[in-house]
């Protein structure tokens, strides 16, 4: 299979799924900034890994998957939790430590699993997805069914030995698998330019003769095609695709950090250039949606939020026994 990278790709994205993008993306921002928020406040504790500038991506994604499609991804990964549909309040309370949690609060928010909504698993070790997700891929392709698998990671991931032995055997045995790079230019603390060997991270999938498409993540159009190209092909049995999804990441590696490695006006103009922000306007414009239409969504989504964090707070903690519940095999 050749490899290619494309900026331009044919599909057309209707009305009905702009707007889901919309609300998806708007869902994961709002809940970034509250969740930032109630760290500032001293409400909640722990670690947290902003994914602000980056909601389009899985926003896009997830307008072409179904529930039973299959999604995994790292420590920075509350957007595409969101995205694949984990229940906020469930969500939220894993976040939280608490009991309804989606681990039963065990997970925390490094290692969210959800498997009804297909979020399979979240790693806190970065590029340690790659290799699980050509085991997702793999059993969907011996059960016969047209499930698809995608994998979330940063550029730095591209770096690691797991990458390369992911993308060798998923393109070897045609795996209906999509790796998903959302390249936000800073793998931590390290610029693109000084850890990666290649200034474009879809020319690796030639090394493994893998279909390989380059997009504007922050385009909504452009990376609603780029996922649809890929997912149409994985589910016709066409194997894996690899996608870098340019983005930028408008906050630092974690809470806390003070931002001095990124240049001043690089970050400015990221942050003029807020991809949300521009698909409001963009919808607004072009007259897919009103501004009181726009608003009703953002409401709803506030008051969806609102209610999720309410939940958590108020859940209780897991009781002890759970400390060793799923932990050890039961004697029979």
């Amino acid at each position: 299979m050749p490899s290619q990278v494309d900026t331009e790709l044919a599909h057309t994205v209707a009305h009905d799924d702009l707007v889901g993008i919309y609300t998806t993306a708007t869902k994961i921002k709002q809940y970034d900034e509250t969740y930032r928020g109630m760290m500032r406040a001293g409400k909640i504790g722990g670690m947290y890994y902003s994914p602000s500038g980056q909601e389009i991506i899985p926003s896009a994604m997830s307008a072409v998957l179904r529930n039973d499609d299959y999604v995994l991804t790292i420590y920075r990964g509350v957007h595409d939790q969101i995205a694949k549909g984990v229940p906020l309040r469930t969500l939220t309370a894993e976040f939280f430590g608490r009991a309804p949690g989606s681990c039963k609060g065990k997970g925390g928010p490094m290692h969210i699993t959800d498997v009804s909504s297909g979020l399979i698993v979240t790693t806190g070790v970065v590029g340690s997805g790659l290799p699980i997700a050509v085991g997702v891929g793999l059993s969907a392709q011996m059960r016969k069914t047209d499930q698809v698998t995608v994998v979330n990671f940063g550029d730095g991931a591209t770096n690691i030995g797991a990458f390369h032995e992911a993308m060798n055997l998923a393109s070897l045995w045609k795996l209906p698998v999509i790796f998903l790079c959302q390249n936000n230019q800073y793998a931590e603390y390290t610029t693109l330019a000084n850890g990666t060997s290649v200034t474009e991270i879809a020319q690796r999938g030639a090394a493994y003769s893998m279909r390989s498409l380059r997009v504007d993540g922050n385009d909504p159009a452009a990376m609603y095609s780029a996922a649809r190209t890929a997912v149409e092909a994985a589910r016709a049995g066409e194997g894996p695709t690899l996608i870098e999804a340019l983005t930028y990441r408008l906050q630092g590696h974690a809470m806390g950090d003070g931002m001095e490695y990124m240049p001043a006006e690089e970050l400015a103009a990221a942050i003029a250039a807020d991809p949300v922000l521009r698909m409001r306007a963009q919808l607004i414009e072009s007259g897919v949606l009103t501004e009181g239409q726009v608003e009703a969504i953002e409401k709803e989504v506030r008051d969806e939020i609102d209610d999720a964090f309410e939940y958590a707070l108020a859940a209780p903690l897991p009781d002890p026994s759970e400390l060793t519940t799923d932990v050890y095999a039961e004697s029979v």
